[in-house]
């Protein structure tokens, strides 16, 4: 057994060994916290600045008139060329359904997604793809994305809306663009219908 301050062979005394390994511990202790203080700051910072000035491109739909006037009324839903040759699709989510239920939209060309909700949190994602964002009730989310593949894909709605949530799901089909274009020429809105 030794003591407290035993001294070995070489000199050094082990106590001052316990010392150096203490205060680096303490160290990385105190260097620890302060990554942890600094993040939560943050996210603290983040929420609240959020919540007093949310994002500019932030665009607000009032749901019990969406139905009834602006850009969400039926005969506007599903895909079409605007104005400016922009292809937009636009698309509203409820319980338990997506309207409309299939959308058509060119291979290799942008596609711009325009959707709300009309009553709880719902969110889709297209087939293997990027395309995935959620709805919400009272905003317009907005996203631009291209299919590079002809074929049809599955969109299932992937944020828990209730008892029929495992039912919501439309179908997006993928068609060559001079196909698309041909029938959007013949047509103010495109749906899988005309195929």
């Amino acid at each position: 057994m030794t003591s407290p301050n035993h001294v070995d062979p070489a000199g050094n005394s082990h106590h001052a060994s316990e010392g150096i390994a203490n205060a680096a511990e303490r160290r990385w202790a105190i260097i620890v916290v302060l990554i942890i203080g600094s993040l939560v700051a943050m996210m603290v910072f983040t929420g609240v600045h959020w919540a007093s000035m949310p994002p500019s491109r932030v665009e607000t739909v009032d749901v019990k008139t969406l139905h009834l006037k602006g850009e969400f009324v039926e005969n506007n839903l599903g895909t079409m060329i605007e104005k400016d040759g922009r292809v937009v699709v636009r698309l509203i989510a409820q319980q338990y359904s997506f309207a409309p239920q299939c959308i058509v939209v060119p291979a290799g060309v942008s596609v711009t997604f325009r959707g709300t909700s009309t009553d709880a949190i719902h969110g889709f994602v297209v087939g293997r793809t990027n395309a995935n964002t959620m709805l919400i009730p009272g905003f317009v989310s907005t996203f631009t994305t291209s299919f590079p593949k002809t074929g049809e894909q599955l969109m299932p709605c992937h944020e828990y809306c209730g008892t029929g949530h495992e039912a919501m799901w439309a179908r997006v089909q993928v068609i060559p663009p001079d196909e698309f274009f041909a029938k959007a020429k013949a047509a103010e809105r495109l749906s899988c219908v005309q195929r």
